[in-house]
């Protein structure tokens, strides 16, 4: 047997993408499987995007290009983020990497050090701690209720901080809550750290799903000092249905910037050429465009939440944004995982156990599919759940 380096022993692979595999892999044997595991929009990239990057193929955009992405599609984003997120950045603060979750990781990989502390508000997105612990350091989770609308607050981030305490990781709309931080919410929570040399990664890669007529804030427009702080992290997988795409990029000081490019140029390089070139294309999209997709979303949401908070023993959280269902299972006395197991198996529904966003007694729905799969999964659920 190798022997492997220790760092990777201490990391779990990723159980979401596990159970989306294991699903589809039901469905390749016939089974009528239906999933709520990953999340990733069930509608096509738009046509307009597509035929960008064929066109790309087409004028030869196939070769290097720098490290941090195409000058064109930093200067869109850095255009984008002042339009919309009243933030200003120059394109040589803008990184564009294979994905969002590229961009956090080489975020935390030139942000912490051995021993260093992440704080991070649990329930949280999988991959936050692990990526936390392959950097060296230590992932610290603020636990948050459905009372509090699974959010933190000031003083619980205060006394949270300790003297190895170097980041603060907030992902707002959250996966997997749906949670949506308001601005004086996050203004508070920037007082917490402004006297602190604290940095914040900001994960706002679910801005444009939000529901209710709540407005997205971006942390880092409260001030500059606030921005000095904060390395914003988007992309545009699923806004525009690119998941496979792979392209997400971050904003940040430019000290900051120009260290992650540096890792980024002796990891991966550049993300893809001609899928850059889509990428652009998908900014000149309308706000009627991306209003259609957010629309169709929050259709499935009130839909999703309606029928869930019918299924016996079924707690349900209303969320704000994102397109997840975070269920309190608690009231079976099952844990996370065999729960999940056990109606995948039974009733050929595949959901992802919560136990992997840091609660046991959660699962988690994605309502990133039709109407009418939402209608017969849950209904499955429904049945099963009144056997137990």
């Amino acid at each position: 047997m190798p022997t492997f380096a220790r760092r990777i022993a201490q990391v779990k692979s990723s159980l979401t993408l596990g159970i989306a595999a294991k699903a589809k892999a039901m469905q390749a044997e016939g089974k009528n499987v239906i999933s709520f595991g990953a999340g990733e929009p069930d509608f096509d990239t738009p046509r307009a995007i597509r035929k960008a990057a064929e066109q790309a193929l087409r004028d030869g955009h196939t070769r290097y290009t720098p490290e941090s992405g195409i000058q064109p599609l930093r200067a869109a984003i850095a255009e984008k983020l002042k339009r919309e997120n009243n933030i200003e950045y120059e394109a040589d603060e803008i990184v564009v990497s294979c994905g969002a979750k590229h961009s956090i990781y080489n975020t935390i990989q030139v942000l912490i050090d051995d021993g260093d502390e992440a704080i991070l508000p649990s329930p949280y997105w999988l991959s936050y701690p692990e990526m936390v612990t392959l950097a060296g350091g230590k992932a610290v989770a603020l636990a948050t209720t459905e009372e509090s609308e699974f959010k933190i607050t000031p003083a619980e981030l205060e006394r949270a901080i300790t003297p190895r305490t170097k980041l603060f990781i907030l992902n707002s709309p959250s996966n997997p809550t749906g949670a949506v931080y308001t601005e004086a919410e996050l203004r508070a929570i920037a007082e917490v750290l402004r006297p602190r040399n604290i940095f914040i990664i900001s994960d706002e890669i679910y801005e444009k799903l939000i529901y209710d007529g709540i407005k997205h804030f971006s942390i880092a427009s409260i001030d500059n000092e606030i921005r000095s702080k904060t390395v914003t992290v988007n992309g545009h997988s699923k806004t525009y249905a690119m998941t496979g795409w792979r392209i997400g990029y971050l904003a940040a000081p430019r000290e900051i910037a120009k260290a992650v490019s540096t890792l980024q140029s002796h990891s991966t390089s550049n993300p893809t050429s001609f899928a850059q070139y889509g990428a652009l294309e998908a900014f000149k999209l309308s706000n009627e465009d991306i209003e259609k997709f957010r629309k169709k979303f929050e259709r499935r949401r009130n839909l999703i939440f309606r029928l869930a908070k019918k299924v016996p023993r079924l707690a349900t959280f209303k969320p704000s944004g994102a397109f997840y269902l975070f269920c309190d299972i608690s009231d079976t006395g099952l844990g996370s995982i065999q729960f999940s197991e056990r109606l995948l198996e039974e009733k050929h529904v595949a959901v992802v156990p919560g136990i992997v966003f840091g609660s046991d007694k959660h699962i988690r729905l994605s309502f990133a599919t039709s109407e009418d799969l939402i209608k017969e999964g849950i209904e499955r659920i429904a049945e099963w759940m009144r056997t137990l």
